[in-house]
């Protein structure tokens, strides 16, 4: 039984849809999703795409993808439908992506409104890129959105608003909104206000990821619930992450996540490592508010997922079923409060440098804990720590999953612990 008063950070489930294929087929995803603990679905786009294919490529906002669609299985909209009660029925939220600082560039939308478009000197479409190895690569499948100086800056905004009101419409109840840096705050703060006087239980989520520090607070006070954090990629060494943590904290929570769909498949990284696996994704669970896994991640898979070119097809004969232990590591986030809060972590010296110990304590200080990883993938790691409690200032309430008297760690390996009283 969880312990009343805690108020639980999302679990995010992402259900890629090029992965899992036609909204019927979803179910048994859904369920495995419940079943592992979480409580949000997020899908990426499902709207009819560009030439290009790639789901964030939206041509239009308001159709499905044909490639979600079963021919069989009844009306396009009523297997949509149904995919968003199942959702609901099984007790979890959903989430879809908002992409509004890019449409396909062969939207209907930029000839029927051409002012809602960013152009170059000569009046060609700008389209949005990246650099590649100090190489600017242009996505020519995008056309960038002029949401600051259009001169039909207003139609435009309520356009947006409309497709929020469009889907919140549908039941979805948050919006993982993409590449949130880059739309002017006041849109953000026009469209959060906005839809909530109809939908007062909307969340919106961003998405911050390569962008500074000060860029990201700038995001979050627009009326933002959540942002991602960039934990994924720390070494557990350098101060970058952790200093991150402090300065947001206050003003925002955050979700972690071991991988995502932008990322390679963690498993192929460390070269199917299972518990360096393991170790990151209670690492990602337990240092925010918030966590989040793709699909295919409980079973070890090590194919990248692409937003063109994934299928049904490319579903992986899993290297092992990680759902026991995702749902265990889940249920330990839900039940205690301190794993649900956003809140400065500081690192303990452990008189090992192959050793990260991390000290969290609730905002209010009535709670704290300890996490500990061995940055070592291959051999044991031996511990010099002071008592575990004075380092928490009171009881051990949680030692989890191994005993409550530590030396040294296993490769790879981790040990949490936790008071839910500080004296």
């Amino acid at each position: 039984m969880k312990p009343e008063g805690i108020a639980e950070g999302p679990r995010i489930y992402n259900l890629f849809p090029l992965l899992a294929g036609p909204f019927p087929a979803w179910k048994p995803h859904l369920e495995r999703a419940r079943r592992m603990g979480f409580n949000w679905v997020f899908v990426n786009p499902v709207q009819q795409t560009g030439v290009s294919g790639s789901l964030y490529s939206i041509a239009d906002y308001c159709a499905l993808n044909p490639l979600l669609i079963d021919p069989a299985a009844g009306p396009a909209d009523q297997q949509f439908r149904s995919m968003i009660g199942q959702v609901h029925q099984l007790g979890m939220k959903l989430m879809i992506d908002l992409v509004i600082n890019h449409t396909a560039s062969d939207s209907p939308l930029v000839s029927q409104h051409p002012a809602w478009f960013r152009r170059n000197e000569s009046g060609e479409i700008i389209h949005p890129g990246a650099y590649d190895n100090n190489q600017w690569v242009s996505w020519n499948d995008l056309a960038a959105v002029d949401n600051a100086t259009s001169s039909d800056r207003q139609a435009l905004w309520e356009y947006w608003l409309g497709i929020v009101r469009h889907y919140a419409a549908h039941g979805f109840d948050g919006f993982r909104c993409d590449a949130a840096y880059q739309v002017p705050g006041e849109l953000w703060r026009f469209l959060i206000s906005s839809a909530r006087t109809e939908f007062p239980h909307l969340q919106f989520f961003a998405e911050t990821l390569g962008c500074t520090t000060d860029q990201t607070l700038e995001v979050a006070r627009a009326g933002f619930d959540y942002i991602f954090n960039s934990s994924k990629w720390w070494d557990f060494s350098a101060p970058w992450c952790l200093d991150q943590l402090r300065q947001t904290a206050p003003v925002v929570p955050s979700i972690s996540f071991p991988e995502s769909h932008d990322t390679e498949r963690l498993a192929s990284e460390l070269d199917g490592h299972r518990d360096a696996i393991r170790q990151r994704y209670v690492f990602s669970a337990l240092f925010s508010s918030g966590v989040m896994i793709p699909i295919g991640f409980e079973y070890g898979f090590r194919r990248r997922l692409h937003v063109a070119k994934s299928s049904p097809e490319d579903w992986e004969s899993p290297a092992w079923d990680d759902t026991d232990f995702i749902r265990s590591v889940n249920a330990l986030k839900a039940n205690h409060r301190i794993w649900n809060e956003d809140a400065p972590v500081e690192s303990i010296d452990a008189d090992n440098p192959g050793v990260v110990a991390l000290l969290k304590k609730t905002r209010d200080g009535s709670q704290s804990a300890l996490l500990l990883l061995s940055k070592d993938h291959h051999q044991p790691q031996a511990l010099d720590l002071p008592p575990i409690e004075s380092l928490l200032q009171g009881g051990i309430a949680v030692a989890w999953p191994q005993s409550r008297e530590m030396n040294a760690l296993p490769p790879a390996g981790f040990q949490v612990f936790a008071a839910d009283e500080v004296r």
